[in-house]
């Protein structure tokens, strides 16, 4: 009874009966205001006709001295199937012989003295039934002296609406046999892509995300709704991807500065670095691996503030020459090291309001991406300009550039092109541009090396 299977052809078949009903009723009533609408028509024609003859018929009995006009009633009622009454004055003996007498009062006096037909309903003396009438006005020599009525049983209407309403409803079982069948197929075309949803949508709940999707056979809002489900299951599937991924990166990333750190701490309780010097450097590896945990916890936390959009700004005014001035220091001497042609070239000295820690930490998260794929002897470009209130600063590298399918992976969290760190830097330096009201641009060509752009409004 809940099953969309159910609800769907009971709701469009009640739907169907309703609409056969009103239309039903309607026909109905046009049927039967239509068919007593012709039978007073024929009445009236008969009436006409009958009243003709009969004032023929009278006259020429008036002429030869006759008691009583040759009429014949009873043969015209049995070829016509109606009865036939008089009402009205007698002029003449034997005037209304064969024909059955009504009183003048069932009759509309002032219409039959003017002339015109009128159409009643009336129940004839010693009957139990209505008939339906239509009284034409006699005339002899200029003056009406009475009427000639037609009349049929009422019941006659009853039997050919009997008949009508068996013809209706033999078409309308008919037709709600065709709509339950149109109904079943649409009901089933419907619900079958529905219930593999469905069944897809638990596999997926039970943490499948494998699940055989149904392929969406047209661009409806079921086509829709298939292709936004297996994209959104893709992507449940990537993001299962991804936390495995961070899971084993950072597991790996936290290992190692921890090892480090154990052991050097242990060299120093069990008294193993004897001199001065060695103590000394045990404990530089342990600032090192130290500060190395605190910045892969804070890339960590910078991520999940940035997805939950719970990301604080602080903002000030900032030398971006001096601060960029900054960041290119901190990698002059592993340019220096490595043998890199390391530049920088500013082109203006904005002055802009924003937070600059977190300026800085996207330079520096860009010059470190590139320091890492620029080969040794290669060339590095950190660059500075403003214009038409953006100011942008680049990180061009020679490395081996970026091909197209890869632009938007290496802007995913934990994705790395060669397995090493923890696909943080870029993702969170996308991440922080868009905090701070800009954005962050790559062009890039395999072979010629790769540059990142970050753009920041001057106001």
């Amino acid at each position: 009874m809940h099953s969309l299977r159910f609800r769907m052809p009971a709701i469009f078949l009640a739907g169907i009966i309703f609409a056969a009903l009103v239309t039903g009723g309607f026909a109905l009533q046009l049927f039967l205001d239509y068919n007593e609408d012709k039978t007073l028509g024929d009445l009236r024609r008969q009436a006409d006709g009958l009243a003709e003859l009969y004032a023929t018929q009278a006259l020429r009995t008036v002429e030869e001295g006759r008691q009583s006009p040759p009429f014949a009633a009873p043969l015209i009622e049995r070829a016509t199937g109606t009865r036939l009454y008089y009402a009205g004055v007698e002029i003449f003996p034997g005037q209304i012989s064969g024909l059955r007498r009504l009183n003048r009062d069932a009759l509309d006096w002032e219409l039959v003295q003017a002339g015109r037909v009128q159409t009643l309903q009336f129940k004839p003396p010693g009957t139990d039934r209505f008939y339906l009438a239509a009284a034409q006005p006699i005339e002899l020599g200029g003056e009406t002296f009475g009427a000639l009525v037609v009349a049929k049983p009422r019941a006659e209407l009853h039997d050919s609406l009997m008949a009508f309403l068996s013809r209706l409803g033999l078409a309308f079982l008919g037709g709600l046999i065709a709509a339950l069948v149109l109904v079943l197929y649409l009901s089933l075309r419907v619900t079958r892509p529905l219930l593999r949803l469905s069944s897809a949508a638990d596999q997926v709940a039970a943490g499948r995300y494998d699940a055989k999707l149904p392929r969406a056979r047209s661009e409806d809002e079921i086509g829709h709704l298939t292709d936004r489900f297996r994209e959104m299951t893709e992507r449940l599937a990537e993001s299962q991807r991804r936390e495995r991924a961070f899971l084993m990166v950072v597991s790996h990333e936290l290992r190692t500065p921890v090892t480090a750190i154990r052991g050097h701490v242990e060299a120093l309780r069990e008294g193993l670095a004897e001199d001065a010097d060695s103590r000394e450097a045990s404990l530089e590896v342990i600032r090192a691996e130290t500060e190395r945990l605190a910045r892969l916890v804070g890339d960590v936390l910078d991520l999940a503030r940035l997805d939950a959009h719970q990301f604080t700004l602080e903002e000030q005014e900032v030398e971006l020459p001096r601060l960029l001035e900054q960041a290119y220091q901190a990698f002059s001497e592993e340019a220096r090291r490595r043998g890199i042609d390391y530049e920088r070239s500013f082109a203006a000295e904005p002055v802009i309001h924003t937070d600059g820690d977190r300026v800085l930490q996207i330079v520096s998260n860009l010059l470190g991406n590139a320091f890492s794929w620029t080969p040794d002897g290669g060339k590095i470009l950190l660059a500075l300009a403003a214009e038409n209130g953006t100011v942008s600063v680049s990180v061009a590298d020679s490395g081996p550039g970026i091909a197209r399918i890869e632009r938007d992976r290496i802007f995913r969290p934990f994705y790395t092109r060669d397995g090493s760190g923890t696909g943080l830097g870029l993702p969170i330096a996308r991440g922080l541009a868009r905090a701070l009201g800009g954005e962050l641009r790559l062009e890039s060509e395999v072979g010629k090396g790769s540059r990142f752009e970050l753009r920041l409004p001057a106001a």
